[in-house]
């Protein structure tokens, strides 16, 4: 807590400081957001809003004991809501599910640890893992974009899990 409180302080008094807040939170905040949204490009787009409006506010933000991400979570919420709102309007036959804000603070956590998992495998597993479940490719489209047969990419796709569990597992 106090070295995320000296972050903070650096960062309100030297914006360039900011991108170590930004490195920091933005998974957990791109996983609360995804959660909600459930399109990745829309996710992106809220989560980079997000951290617009935390930067040019930060001076403004006082510090009260309570995580920095909380601070974040406020503000994805208010900018989900708006996404939400602008969305609703624009096609009145078929309103948005309303956003559960019941997902807990250790289900953002696990989210987030996962995609910093994801992030750390060899590049082959990486691209397996996020061609087949964040862009939901079948195996043959997979290797096709790849050019490498379908067997090599469900043993890609199989070792990638694979370490998943162990660095979920371990840590």
């Amino acid at each position: 807590m106090a070295d995320e409180r000296l972050q903070i302080e650096a960062a309100q008094k030297d914006p360039s400081r900011f991108a170590d807040l930004y490195e920091e939170h933005f998974e957990r905040v791109y996983a609360y957001v995804l959660r909600r949204v459930c399109d990745r490009s829309e996710a992106q787009d809220i989560t980079a809003d997000v951290f617009q409006q935390a930067l040019a506010n930060l001076k403004r933000f006082e510090w009260r004991g309570a995580p920095f991400a909380a601070w974040l979570y406020r503000i994805a919420a208010n900018a989900l809501a708006d996404h939400f709102q602008r969305t609703s309007r624009q096609s009145p036959e078929a309103p948005p599910e309303e956003s559960s804000n019941d997902e807990s603070y250790d289900d953002v956590e696990r989210r987030a640890a996962l995609f910093r998992s994801v992030g750390r495998l060899p590049a082959d597993q990486r691209r397996v893992i996020v061609l087949r479940f964040a862009e939901e490719k079948s195996i043959r489209e997979i290797a096709a974009e790849l050019g490498r047969s379908e067997g090599a990419v469900k043993q890609l796709q199989w070792r990638g899990l694979q370490s998943l569990r162990a660095q979920m597992i371990h840590g």
